[in-house]
Order: structure tokens, then sequence, then C-alpha cells
């Protein structure tokens, strides 16, 4: 198994459909605001306050190829993005953006940002290098890249190549994979978690390339408790600005994705990545609070390799603690969350098929 996974979701040979989703009549814990999505993944409002979800998607029938680790993924034009509405049908706004897929795992939209109340640029995911990319054949020059379009319009265009960055400066120095996940729009440009490269990089809006950070890699043991040192890799998945400026940047983590080897790092001025919160497990997305408060996801709470089914968490992030509080547990492959006033929304069942949904829940 390749030490460098993005998301590792296949290592759960479990589907969305083995765990009940949460039922859309519910009235007391967490809300259904849309249903029926295509593995979705990070959320955001957009300027004008509307809420829109990335749509990994299901892959196609290609052109296919074969990932060293994963086996074969296949191209399709299935990711989409969708606006989600707390009264009313959600609308599906953006549609045929890239998507792979394997018999286990799928990649495509990740996180949205927008430049305007129309304009947007969404993160299309690889998790691969660049020899992987080249088995699509043309289509492939899509994945591992930043796509700028306008909502209810289906045509985009490559605004930032993320995996040509990788080739050319390998920011971790190790072997070349690109996964462009979380993007947040700064400035005149687009700060990236690629949980590939390992690293939080900057594009201007012309396209051209900065490292912001490199993560630390992970010490854990594996065998877990066996004794034997293991470094993972750090494998960031999402990064905000808190109210103090500073970048907040969640990781996943790599093989064999340790129970309580996650953090939350801040890079401030420095530029220097330092530990803001630990003791959590593969950790997908952040977002802050109103009042400052921050907010985590845990895709799976156990662990990845844990054996059993991805049940992860909303969770209240203390500070410089190694212990948080859940606001939401028990919740399957949940993924991104938004909060807006004294509502986080989160998406769930993100690994694949087409019964994911955006829970709203309440916070305080």
């Amino acid at each position: 198994m390749g030490r460098k996974r993005r998301l590792g979701l296949a290592v759960v040979a479990v589907t969305a459909s083995a765990l009940a989703s949460v039922p859309a009549g519910a009235h007391s814990g967490p809300q259904v605001v849309a249903e029926g999505l295509s593995a979705p993944r990070h959320l955001t409002f957009s300027p004008d306050g509307d809420l829109y979800v990335a749509e990994a998607g299901s892959g196609g029938d290609g052109p296919c190829s074969v990932h060293p680790d994963l086996g074969e993924f296949c191209f399709g034009e299935t990711g989409a993005i969708t606006k989600v509405s707390d009264r009313g049908r959600d609308r599906e706004v953006v549609s045929g953006l890239p998507s792979i897929a394997s018999a286990t795992e799928v990649l495509g939209p990740s996180d949205i940002s927008f430049t305007g109340e129309r304009r947007f640029v969404v993160s299309i995911g690889l998790g691969g290098g660049d020899q992987f990319r080249v088995g699509f054949l043309e289509v492939g020059d899509l994945l591992a890249t930043l796509l700028g379009g306008k909502l209810r319009d289906d045509d985009t265009a490559v605004v930032a190549d993320v995996m040509a960055n990788e080739l050319a400066e390998n920011p971790d120095g190790s072997d070349i994979d690109s996964n462009p996940v979380g993007i947040l729009r700064d400035g005149d440009g687009f700060v990236i978690a690629d949980a590939g490269g390992n690293a939080i990089v900057r594009t201007s809006r012309r396209g051209s390339f900065s490292t912001v950070a490199v993560l630390p890699r992970v010490e854990t043991e594996f065998p877990p408790d066996s004794g034997n040192p293991f470094d993972a890799d750090p494998v960031p998945t999402a990064v905000v600005k808190g109210p103090d400026g500073a970048y907040y940047v969640s990781q996943l983590t790599g093989f064999p994705f340790p129970a309580g080897g996650a953090s939350i790092w801040r890079i401030g001025r420095s530029g220097v990545p330092r530990q803001y919160a630990t003791g959590l497990t593969n950790v997908t997305d952040l977002a802050f609070g109103r009042d400052g408060t921050l907010y985590a996801v845990e895709i799976s709470s156990a662990g990845l390799a844990s054996g059993g089914p991805p049940v992860g968490a909303l969770v209240k992030v203390t500070p410089g603690a190694s212990e948080h509080e859940i606001v939401a547990g028990d919740l399957f492959a949940p993924y991104g969350v938004a909060i807006r006033r004294d509502h986080a929304y989160v998406t769930t069942n993100s690994i694949a098929g087409d019964n994911g949904q955006v829970l709203r829940i309440q916070l305080e």
C-alpha cells in the first residue's frame, strides 16, 4: 500500500449504503437540507449568502489510467456544483466537471472559492503523479488543477495547474503527487491545500506559484503499538484564514492514518507551521464560527485503517489541547463544513454513490 494517500477512503470496503443516512424527516439533532448528492466534499457560501457544495461525482467510461497503488481509475464528466437551500429544491448549477473513479474511490471537484457573485474557482483532484495523469490522455490536463467558470454555465477553463507546480518545485521533496483539495481565496490569488504534495501553496490568478509551507511528517508506529517507528505523510486537506489573519490547516495524515495523530496547524507571518491543536483524527475540513471558535470535521474518528466504516464527527476545537468537544458524532463519512450564524452545514456520505447529504447542525 502506498504511503502517500490523500483521502485513504479506499482502505474501507464499505459504501455509504451500508449505514443509514440521517432521516430527512428527523426533527432532533442534525437536519437534512440536501440529499442525493454524488460524493459531496467541501461547502462554501457565496458573496450573496447562498450555500454551494462540490460533488466529486462518480467517474465515467474513460479514458482510464492505472494508479500504481490503487488500480484503475476511469474518467467521466460527472462532477458538479450544487446550490443548497434550507427551503425548497436544491439546484445543480454547474455540471460536467471532471471526475475519476476506481471500484472503491472517487476524486473530482473538492472545494469552491468565489471571485464574484457568479464567478468561481473549483479544485479538481487527482491523487497521483504526472504519469498517472498522462494516462487519461487529453482530459487528464483538467485533473490536479483549479478550474474557473461562472454559475449556471458549464464552460470552465484552467486557472492554475497544481500538478505543474508539483513537477517544477516538489515542495516536500518526496515522490511527485498532487491532489488539490481545499482552496482559499486570498488577495489576488488562492491558497491551496495540496494533499498529495503535502504542502500549502499559493497561486496568482495568472497561475504563478509559490510555496507557503510544507507540513512536517507525522511520527507514528506501524503496525500500531508495535514500537516500530513510521513517518506518515501529513496530507493537508483544508486551509482557512483565522480572525487573527493567520492560515489554519487541517490534516488527514497518510497511511496508517493513526487515531489521534492529526493536528491543526497555524501558519503566521513567519511561514513556519506550528501546532494549534493536536489529538484529532483524519481531519478533512475547518471553519471558524462567528465568535472565533474553530470547528473541525473528522471523516473517521477511529482512523481510516481501523477496520470499521468511516464514522466521524464535527468537533469544537480547544486551542492548544489534545482533547476536543464533539458537537455531532456518529456521522457517516463526513467531509466538509461551512458555518452561518449558529448553524454548521456538514457534508456526509462523502465516499461514493449518489446518497450524499448536507446536514444542518445547531452549534449553540
